[in-house]
């Protein structure tokens, strides 16, 4: 009788109810489907051993297996909030509606919308623009001049875009991602700032302006012991594309800490670029040793500036601001020379691939406040016409960009905003090495899909886009030239609802010109 199943089979087989591989292929699934019952079962079985027995974690001793579910959900809650339940307003640090601007602009599409605003104008601190009422009628916008950087030094720099990229070193970013943004500001006119992790063949490959940032541990200019280099400062300066260098005095993102980068994106050739160690994570010191005062600083100022004779000023995060009278007052009694030639104000609420929470949330002062005030201290001690100030910090769209100028910048420094024109989605895993877009992964499979002549042509349409919409604010509020935008021209929503002058809110600037 055994021996019939089979006769029994290849009859049915050949009845055609079943063809033989048809039969086979259903054995094979039914075996799987035992096989994987069995392997969950048994895994299943040993979770519940492991989380019974272990004493560490209370939601899984006392829920076995199941517990493991709430920190399943807690990982993914990050992606369901993008992608299904927040509103094209609510998200952060950038909404959705901040980030689809971006992404209309860098793809060069239409950015029009119709049947009116989704904002919400009554948040406290929305800025709303006084319009004209009898604006020019030759054209639709304000075009922007060229603004001259470092009138003092032997190579001072014409700056042709108020809009440009700010530091993200080579090492936070990948390869390709710093090669797209090098031929991207090229084709956009703006400058590209190096970061803090040294000059790379990645960010001369297009052959755009750069900003040399010297940070606190002076990679790329440093010799061993972590002292300033100038034979390679030299070096660096002699090149026709280094326009400008920036000493990083702090970052928004994590004031009173130097730079982090996790070992896992310490690669061969980042590590011999900044002249570190692989296996271990890079972390620069809190400040720069031979700086410790404003004298020092104007010292170390003076020394960059007389060795690259490129202009040379400075970036940091507003706290504690009495610092910058001195300052002030130190440079009034040197002589103007000796004032570095911009200032760039990063916010409290800066990024970064990595920083501790604290300081992300809660140090130093958002750039809405540090900016006016350090445009009032400029203006207080008649330095402003002499230093220019630079703003960096969640200034993406055109919006906020104007806002910056109107609050006293003299160019805007942007940096997620073009982190989004690579195809960065938000996923907060820059610190990871597991960027899934390969911006901020060293893995090469990662890499793969971020090719830079696709992706600087998305840079240049976002750089050329923010600039001309933010030449229709200014043309809309009836001046000939973006920068000419100042405090009167913008109102700033209260928490009761209604807007305020912006020349009220700080007053202190437009008193000083006038008595100026």
């Amino acid at each position: 009788m055994e021996k019939e199943v089979p006769h029994l089979l290849g009859a049915r087989t050949e009845g055609l109810i079943f063809p033989e591989w048809v039969a086979h292929g259903l054995e094979f699934i039914i075996a799987s489907f035992v096989a994987i019952a069995l392997v969950t079962i048994l895994t299943v079985i040993v979770l519940f051993i492991v989380d019974i027995t272990q004493r560490r974690n209370a939601i899984r001793h006392n829920y076995p297996v199941v517990g493991r579910f709430r920190y399943l959900f807690s990982k993914a809650g990050e992606f369901f909030r993008q992608y299904f339940f927040a509103m094209d307003r609510e998200e952060m640090p950038f909404n959705r509606a901040e980030r689809e601007w971006v992404e209309r602009a860098a793809n060069g599409e239409d950015n029009t919308v119709a049947f009116g605003s989704t904002k919400n104008l009554n948040i406290e601190g929305t800025p709303i623009f006084l319009s004209c009422p009898f604006p020019a009628v030759e054209a639709n916008s304000a075009k922007t001049l060229p603004m001259v950087i470092g009138s003092h030094c032997r190579h001072p720099y014409h700056a042709p875009s108020i809009v440009n990229i700010s530091g993200m070193s080579f090492g936070a970013l990948s390869a390709p991602a710093v090669q797209a943004l090098s031929h991207g500001a090229k084709m956009a006119g703006c400058w590209l700032n190096t970061g803090e992790g040294g000059l790379t063949p990645h960010h001369l490959e297009g052959g755009c302006d750069l900003v040399f940032q010297i940070g606190t541990a002076k990679y790329g200019v440093r010799h061993p012991d972590g002292r300033l280099n100038e034979e390679r400062l030299r070096e660096i300066a002699a090149r026709p594309e280094v326009k400008l260098f920036e000493i990083k005095l702090s970052q928004g993102a994590k004031p009173g800490r130097g730079g982090i980068l996790p070992a896992a994106k310490i690669t061969p050739e980042v590590a011999e670029i900044r002249g570190i160690r692989q296996g271990e994570d890079s972390i620069s010191p809190n400040r720069h040793p031979e700086i410790g005062n404003v004298q020092q600083l104007l010292d170390f100022i003076a020394r960059v500036r007389q060795v690259t004779g490129k202009p040379v000023g400075f970036k940091t995060v507003i706290g504690s601001c009495d610092w910058l009278d001195e300052l002030c007052r130190e440079i009034n009694r040197r002589g103007i020379e000796s004032a570095p030639d911009f200032i760039t104000v990063d916010g409290g609420d800066g990024g970064s691939g990595a920083a501790p929470m604290p300081l992300m949330d809660s140090v130093g002062l958002p750039l809405r406040e540090a900016l006016p005030l350090v445009a009032d201290r400029l203006i207080k001690h008649g330095l402003k016409q002499r230093i220019r100030l630079i703003a960096s910090g969640k200034l993406i769209t055109p919006v906020n960009i104007a806002w910056g100028l109107c609050a006293g910048a003299d160019f805007v420094n942007v940096a997620r905003g073009f982190m989004f024109a690579l195809g960065c989605i938000q996923a907060l895993k820059c610190n990871k090495n597991i960027c899934p877009t390969g911006i901020t992964s060293h893995n090469p499979r990662l890499q793969a899909g971020l090719d830079p002549q696709v992706k600087s042509i998305r840079v240049a349409n976002y750089c050329r886009d923010i600039v001309h919409e933010v030449e229709m604010i200014a043309h809309a509020c009836g001046v000939p030239e973006p920068r000419a935008l100042c405090r009167c021209h913008v109102r700033i929503v209260g928490g009761d609802g209604l807007s305020r002058p912006m020349d009220q809110l700080y007053p202190s600037a437009e008193i000083h010109e006038k008595e100026g």
